[in-house]
């Protein structure tokens, strides 16, 4: 077959789809050498292996696609980007019956082999099963992707261990300054005061609710899904001498019955609650606040893309039954559970800033990272970053902070914006 994949690939290729998979943006090598060439010598895709090309075959979608990076199978040279970026050009191309067929039948005809080749899932893969959005479904989801390592976590994440957008004020912020700016901002957007009661749906590793109880005397209570975070938080509660003052459980919002909290707040968690469950999400979140208090909603929301009807990378190696939808549903959510939306901001070009800062700590830290998850998750990570920097970057998702108030008392919010603009310094410096 030496020398002979290529020609075959090519002529499959445009067997189906109009012809239009048989016009690549970038060059194609495959294991025996051979080359597809594209409108570009640079980025090459690089199929390693049969194995790939199997993959592909048996799952010629995005699915396909993944399980031949994952292992290994399919590679790049140069940026990983630029290839991503051509994604819009292929995204109205979907493959007919007929053209699974005909691109099967080219196979065995022309590249035998491939379709005898033994191409195994990924170990890695999701495969959740049980009632979608049900607990125990979320909490094998969930756990799928915090409960990988804590110390994996650290070296991504950095010092802050905060996974979820930072706010910047200009680029050349560290991530760190990033992170705790973000913090505050939130803090500042609640009206936290001393004593108050705040309750974070989805705390991680306690990052937020550690500022919150040092710098604004809250008194909290964190949930997480995942027991590995859960320990990891209160282990840096204890350190800061916290522990009295701050509790964190492994449980899911839905379980949570000691209401009413003054203040609530959810950041990177309700892409796990699913659309079809908003409404009880929302209304949970109002059982919960005391009449007057504030809820801030942060987390990322579909702009240009529609949500995929079938299996993705996402959903099958990082969130599984993760779900995005426009920031308008929750905000309809919000309204009909009786919290008045009260203020809406897009951090969109905040997030593309905190991905690449993650992607050079994992640059950095690949060798350790390897030994603590393993390659498969590794190269999954990797890409996983990258494209989602690329669709924050393009506009296809966002990501925003909703705020919003019970209905049945004085909020008390101010009349403008002026306390979200006072000096950080001058906060950090009379903080509790």
């Amino acid at each position: 077959m030496n020398g002979q994949v290529a020609p075959a690939v090519r002529s499959a290729l445009g067997q189906i789809a109009d012809g239009r998979l048989a016009r690549l943006p970038f060059t194609l090598r495959f294991w025996d050498g051979s080359l597809l060439r594209g409108e570009r010598e640079r980025p090459v895709a690089v199929v390693r292996s049969p194995k790939a090309l199997a993959h592909l075959l048996r799952a010629p979608n995005q699915l396909g696609l993944a399980r031949a990076w994952v292992t290994g199978g399919l590679e790049v040279e140069g940026d990983l980007e630029a290839v991503l970026a051509e994604r819009k050009r292929f995204a109205d191309v979907s493959l007919s019956a007929g053209d699974r067929l005909r691109l099967y039948a080219a196979a065995l005809r022309r590249l035998p082999r491939v379709l005898l080749e033994r191409a195994p899932v990924p170990s890695i893969e999701a495969a959740p099963r049980g009632s979608r959005h049900s607990l125990a479904r979320d909490r094998t989801s969930v756990r799928h992707h915090y409960d990988v390592s804590n110390d994996f976590y650290r070296l991504l994440l950095g010092p802050s261990l905060t996974y979820s957008c930072a706010y910047f004020e200009t680029p050349e912020d560290t991530l760190e300054e990033a992170q705790e700016r973000k913090h505050e901002l939130i803090c500042r957007k609640l009206r936290l005061a001393p004593g108050e009661r705040l309750l974070d749906i989805g705390c991680g590793w306690g990052s937020l609710l550690l500022h919150a109880a040092l710098h604004h005397g809250v008194r909290g209570v964190g949930v997480t899904l995942s027991e590995p975070q859960a320990q990891l938080a209160r282990q840096r509660l204890r350190e800061h001498g916290l522990s009295d003052r701050v509790q964190i459980r492994v449980c899911d919002y839905r379980e949570i019955a000691d209401g009413p909290f003054d203040k609530i707040v959810s950041v990177g968690m309700y892409e796990h609650v699913g659309r079809a469950q908003l409404g009880r999400y929302a209304r949970t979140v109002a059982s919960l606040l005391r009449p007057g208090g504030l809820f801030l909603n942060h987390g990322i929301a579909r702009l240009a893309s529609e949500q995929p009807t079938g299996d993705t990378f996402i959903g099958r190696y990082i969130f599984p039954d993760g779900e995005l939808h426009p920031v308008a549903d929750i905000q309809a959510a919000m309204q009909s559970a009786g919290i008045e939306v009260r203020d809406v901001e897009s951090l969109r070009e905040h997030y593309p800033l905190t991905l690449r800062r993650w992607l050079a700590n994992l640059e950095v830290h690949r060798p350790q990272a390897l030994r603590l998850i393993g390659e498969e998750r590794e190269r999954a990570w990797r890409l996983y970053i990258v494209a989602s920097a690329v669709a924050f970057e393009d506009g296809d998702i966002s990501v925003y902070q909703v705020l919003g108030a019970r209905l049945g008392a004085d909020h008390r919010l101010p009349l403008t914006r002026a306390h979200l603009l006072q000096d950080h310094a001058e906060v950090m410096a009379g903080a509790h």
